[in-house]
């Protein structure tokens, strides 16, 4: 550890913060160690002893951006309706990609690009430690929802899976603006999806649109 570093104890942390920031603000090819050192009053050199470089710092912010994910998810309180749950997750994806479009598209790969990867770190390849973690609270919801749905014929995987998949596309549509047609893009196509898709593998019809209601009644009264 360098003694810049050993002298700043919270040094990743406010890397990690100003990295985040300029990506919201500027996109990922703005994070450089030059702006970094800048915005948090620290040298280049912490961003090299800290993280190996930028493509290391790259890796940490996709890391953080699931931790967060996590943590919203957490502020969202379960029901005892799976189906409104999940659908509560997939707003809860949708607005933490709005906040923070570049940070959603560096989380799901949309711009590794800018980047040479990180050998064995697993953060583009589908091992992020994060990613598993958020992934783990939405099987969760989906193995609520295979018990309480016996005609449902898909594991909780599988279905999570398909899940990321729809959720995925919608929300990477929509931050592009392609449905600014719409006046209610959530009501107009989002729950008509989840509609759908909850009744493709086996859910009622009627009780697949009250349970999206229902899920977006209590998103709405938790988010405020």
């Amino acid at each position: 550890m360098s003694t810049e570093n050993s002298r700043i104890p919270d040094a990743r942390d406010r890397l990690l913060d100003a990295a985040v920031d300029i990506l919201a603000t500027d996109g990922p090819g703005e994070i450089k160690a030059r702006r970094l050192a800048g915005a948090t009053g620290m040298s280049t050199m912490m961003v090299y002893s800290t993280f190996g470089g930028i493509p290391g710092l790259i890796d940490a912010v996709r890391e953080r951006g699931f931790v967060d994910l996590c943590e919203a998810f957490a502020r969202i309180p379960p029901t005892e309706d799976p189906v409104a749950d999940l659908f509560a997750q997939a707003l809860t994806c949708r607005e933490f990609a709005k906040s923070n479009p570049h940070l959603y598209d560096l989380m799901f790969g949309l711009s590794v690009r800018f980047y040479r990867p990180v050998a064995d770190t697993g953060a583009r390849s589908g091992r992020s430690t994060a990613f598993a973690e958020a992934n783990a609270l939405v099987i969760a919801v989906a193995r609520r929802l295979v018990a309480a749905r016996p005609c449902i014929d898909e594991s909780p995987e599988a279905i999570t899976a398909q899940l990321w998949c729809f959720v995925h596309g919608f929300v990477s549509l929509e931050v592009a603006g392609h449905f600014a047609e719409f006046g209610d893009p959530v009501a107009e196509v989002f729950v008509p999806l989840g509609i759908k898709f909850v009744v493709a593998i086996g859910d009622d019809p009627a009780s697949a649109a009250s349970s999206h209601r229902a899920g977006r009644i209590a998103w709405e009264s938790a988010t405020g």
